[in-house]
């Protein structure tokens, strides 16, 4: 790829982003002058109609931010149109509402309405434009693996599912003597290095840099350990701190008062659907509603997790812990459902207004099975660094990391990374997985239905 239009990526990114948001500004203020501005009870003068047109483009920024809608290229082009469709609705809901408030009633629905079916329309033409132009001007990058074991099948497999981004052209082990990986690297755009350890890995990535070559690294736990680290600038050598603790007090309270609050609100909006889904689970076998299991938490602390029940009563009688599979012939048909929905999680909010969770942390896992997690993982118990919640990093990006070493490294990256808009986002995207469970399990079955075929090879 010529690395002369690899520099402008970013440039033409925002100038195409900056078209759409200018685009759906003009069509709100079309629509906001011909429909609404002379309707309220008091209109505006100009800078007032101004600032709800601003005020409108900076809802749009930041739902699409949160999405990730503006980053071309990235994502594949339906995940893409999912993010901005999802995003448009919520701006025009809240906009909808928003006018309604200034007018002091509930103003005219259906021009809301055609806005967003020309705000969508606007959507699929900057995507088809956008990807075409993207497609010229950045082809996929040509990419040699070197790898340390045969568990880089996976990696490979994963990436190859994105050939408009990654052609990987070769791949050597890391067996090969050093020369002969660097002369490798030299031919192509850059190079994967995954499950290498000690001196030739610090080489590689050296020599990457070096060459100005693009290095995508398969992070150890160590390596996302070190992703949290602070500078220490007191010395004349540099050093990293790495804290080890989780989470900070200001963090750990601010997270608790943001549980408290979302909990509480989602408890009285969710109400009336947990009442309908009670009597749906009661009246299916008669069996009881709610299903609560022994998990944990932070430090190791155990608490009983409360989920609606999905499954027959004494799923589990033989007293075997196991994980519910596709097709598990112990799921009921009720049970599908609030599971693709994700709707048998509900009662967990009331597990974070008592502060056993969190809306936003690693899910919590069974005592059972995270003592034969650590027996081939001992680091698996880092995650308890923080509060279990009821969604996370692991799960919104779980379509490309199913295993439990990948979900791991997931966990402690959030951990590391924490803030507060990142809690947001998930959120976001959980709502979002929610909205569309159908496309997220079939991207999954057809992940796995390639591996299959492929015998998991590299």
């Amino acid at each position: 790829m010529s690395k002369n239009k690899e520099q402008y990526k970013r440039i033409i990114s925002f100038f195409s982003s900056f078209i759409l948001i200018i685009a759906l500004a003009v069509t709100f203020g079309y629509i906001w002058y011909e429909y609404y501005s002379d309707a309220i009870i008091f209109p505006f003068y100009r800078r007032g109609n101004w600032v709800v047109i601003f005020i409108y483009m900076i809802l749009t920024l930041l739902f699409f931010k949160a999405y990730g809608s503006f980053k071309i290229g990235y994502f594949k082009r339906t995940d893409a149109l999912y993010g901005q469709g999802i995003s448009m609705i919520a701006v025009n809901i809240i906009t909808y509402f928003q006018i309604s408030v200034i007018g002091r009633d509930f103003m005219k629905l259906y021009p809301i309405a055609l806005m967003t079916i020309i705000d969508m329309s606007f959507i699929i033409c900057w995507n088809f434009i956008n990807t075409r132009v993207y497609a010229r001007l950045f082809p996929p990058r040509r990419l040699v693996i070197i790898y340390g074991s045969k568990q880089a099948a996976n990696l490979v497999d994963k990436m190859c599912e994105r050939d408009d981004k990654y052609i990987i052209c070769e791949s050597i082990g890391i067996d090969a003597p050093l020369e002969q990986l660097k002369s490798e690297i030299v031919k192509y755009d850059g190079a994967i290095i995954c499950d290498v350890g000690g001196q030739k890995r610090n080489d590689l990535i050296k020599y990457c840099f070096e060459q100005s070559k693009r290095a995508y690294i398969a992070p150890k736990i160590s390596d996302i350990i070190i992703r949290g680290a602070e500078d220490i600038k007191i010395f004349d050598s540099p050093l990293l701190l790495c804290r080890n603790y989780g989470l900070g007090f200001e963090q750990k309270l601010l997270k608790r008062l943001f549980d408290i609050v979302v909990s509480l609100i989602c408890i009285v909006l969710t109400s009336p659907f947990m009442l309908i889904i009670s009597a749906a689970v009661k009246l299916y076998d008669r069996g009881p509603v709610l299903y609560k299991q022994k998990r944990l938490t932070t430090g190791g602390r155990e608490f009983y997790v409360m989920k609606f029940r999905s499954m027959i009563p004494d799923a589990e009688k033989d007293g075997v812990p196991r994980l519910a599979t596709e097709s598990d012939s112990r799921v009921t048909p009720v049970g599908a459902f609030l599971r693709k929905c994700r709707l048998d999680e509900l009662p967990q909010l009331f597990n974070i207004l008592k502060g056993d969770m969190s809306v936003v942390g690693p899910r919590p896992e069974r005592p059972e099975l995270t003592e034969e997690y650590e027996r081939e993982m001992p680091e698996f118990r880092f995650r308890l660094k923080v509060k279990a919640g009821l969604t996370g990093y692991a799960q919104v990006t779980g379509v490309y990391d199913t295993t439990p070493y990948d979900k791991l490294k997931m966990d402690l990256m959030y951990i590391e990374s924490y803030s507060f808009i990142l809690d947001i986002r998930i959120i976001l995207m959980t709502i979002k997985t929610m909205i569309l469970p159908g496309e997220m399990n079939s991207q999954r079955k057809e992940r796995e239905k390639d591996i299959a075929d492929k015998g998991g090879k590299m």
